[in-house]
């Protein structure tokens, strides 16, 4: 790997430092702006090409294009060297999350939750939690894996390795699990979602730091990070704020099934994170990997998720709910974990 990413973490930026509170006012103002302009964000809403919502991928991609000037290719020929971390990755993101995310939700929807829910809606929460347990991150993780200065070009390649699976395996998973043997999946959004979040952002921070390099090494490419990194954090910000504001006004109006949503959704999280971290820390993983890898087997795809949602069952559906409220959970769990994993980095070797 490059000396770079062996470093110690840089203090965080003002950005960093209080994202939490700065997460917490764009979902206030998203569900706000969704009541007070429910014509705006239905006309955003609409602007889709094979159910992905072109705003958000936007926003997306400005996310993801700060982490990608950080790829040093060249040390991509050394990531068969530390295998671990990407078998972490594999295992808890295919052969354990999907299920463990569908065996919570029957649990909870189907049984413990029984009276508070009537059967339908179950079932589409179910649906909901299911999809998002299928879909591993593929651009958010960056940013976690930015925060604890995670190694980049190994982040890059889990993320892309996890991709090429989601193709293939995405929807005989969701089929599975579902129990829906003839469900339609949008192979077009997997495609495109893949192209918009992960090829582009990548060809765009090679060519960045390309020019960067020539111009003035790998100062210059630190002090362009720096200046970029607030376009990175703006970018989550305003994606909380459009998710959001499109299911606004079913939120305030349902916020005691919000709760029930999100109890299994917590659960899974924390539960994901502290199996993949500890599994690294067993197998002397390096900081630098083991965060990331457990990050990405927390972390989901919430984008794809909600396209997935909004395609099978409609905008309005139990479903896409179900998804939005992923969103709600995830950006402060993830935020907690990366805390965690910063406090505890001398736990494993650098």
């Amino acid at each position: 790997m490059s000396d770079a990413t062996l470093n110690q973490p840089a203090p965080m930026g003002l950005f960093e430092r209080w994202l939490s509170l700065w997460v917490a006012l764009a979902i206030g103002a998203g569900m706000l702006l969704g009541n007070l302009m429910p014509g705006l964000f239905g006309a955003l809403a609409a602007m889709e090409v094979a159910s992905v919502n072109l705003p958000v991928a936007v926003l997306i991609w400005a996310m993801v294009y700060p982490m990608m000037v950080g790829v040093d290719f060249g040390a991509l020929g050394h990531i068969g060297e530390r295998p671990k971390g990407l078998v972490i990755t594999l295992v808890v993101n295919w052969l354990v999350k999907p299920f463990t995310m569908a065996a919570l939700g029957v649990l909870f929807f189907e049984h413990l939750f029984a009276d508070w829910i009537a059967p339908e809606d179950a079932r589409a929460y179910l649906a909901g939690v299911i999809l998002l347990g299928a879909a591993p991150c593929t651009a958010m993780v960056f940013v976690w894996s930015n925060l604890t200065r995670g190694d980049p070009t190994y982040t890059l390649v889990q993320v892309s390795v996890n991709d090429v699976i989601m193709v293939f395996a995405f929807a005989p998973i969701v089929a599975l699990l579902l129990g829906v043997t003839d469900i339609v999946v949008p192979w077009q959004t997997l495609i495109l979602s893949v192209l918009l979040y992960v090829l582009l952002p990548l060809l765009a921070g090679l060519v960045t730091r390309r020019r960067l390099v020539e111009r003035g090494g790998e100062p210059a490419v630190e002090a362009f990070k720096a200046r970029v990194q607030p376009f990175s954090i703006t970018g989550l910000l305003v994606t909380v704020v459009l998710l959001f504001g499109f299911q606004g006004q079913v939120i305030l109006e349902h916020p005691f099934v919000i709760l029930l949503i999100a109890l299994p959704l917590l659960i899974q999280s924390y539960g994901m994170f502290f199996l993949a971290y500890g599994w690294a820390r067993l197998w002397r993983v390096p900081f630098n990997v083991a965060a990331p890898c457990a990050l990405i087997g927390t972390s989901n795809f919430f984008e794809l998720a909600v396209a997935v949602a909004i395609s099978l069952f409609g905008l309005g559906s139990g479903a896409a709910l179900a998804t939005v409220v992923g969103v709600l959970v995830e950006v402060p769990v993830m935020l907690s974990l990366v805390a965690f994993a910063n406090r505890t980095r001398g736990w494993f070797p650098s």
